[in-house]
């Protein structure tokens, strides 16, 4: 049996390859910011920006974890002393907290990540900054299907960074009219 070689667009391929490679840089320098790896990175800074105060089963969801993993997550961070156990908002749930030694931490994985980012980005004009930005604008928004994609896609964001409160995240922009478009059709 012959098998077809179809070759994948450049583009496409190209896209790959600096995805994982700056997947890989991010990955490294908000690991060795926060001293943990898995999902802690990611949960600590998600927590700073949009999670904080969430029940266990809310902050697992944009990490990608289980129940489970998302209990033994918990209880890695409080030891650590960088998140707190609260009662839930139904009494049989519990909220994490940040704590201030977590809300410190999560701007250090927010700046170790914007550093990493830069250095990627460093060989090109501010003009190609420009036109790249306005491309990630599209492809972000061409991702996003709704909320649960929004929380996993900017799970490291730097919400200020992305205009966020702005209005200007296109993530966020993404996910509402995908919310809006869903609820139209149950209407």
């Amino acid at each position: 049996m012959s098998h077809a070689y179809v070759e994948a667009p450049r583009e496409a391929n190209l896209l790959g390859a600096i995805s994982l490679a700056v997947a890989e840089r991010v990955d490294e320098a908000v690991r060795l910011a926060a001293a943990h790896g898995g999902a802690a990175p990611a949960a600590v800074a998600a927590l700073a920006t949009f999670l904080d105060g969430s029940s266990l089963d809310v902050m697992r969801r944009p990490l990608g974890l289980s129940h489970s993993a998302a209990v033994r997550l918990a209880d890695r961070l409080v030891r650590a002393g960088l998140v707190r156990r609260e009662p839930g908002a139904d009494g049989r749930s519990v909220s994490i907290r940040l704590t201030a030694e977590g809300a410190a931490l999560a701007k250090e994985i927010r700046d170790a990540r914007e550093d990493a980012l830069e250095a990627v980005l460093a060989p090109l004009s501010a003009e190609e900054r420009a036109e790249l930005t306005a491309l990630h604008e599209k492809l972000l928004a061409g991702i996003t299907g709704g909320r649960a994609d929004a929380g996993h896609i900017c799970r490291l964001c730097d919400a200020d960074a992305c205009g966020h409160e702005l209005g200007r995240c296109p993530v966020t922009i993404a996910a509402d009219r995908a919310e809006a478009v869903a609820a139209a059709a149950l209407a």
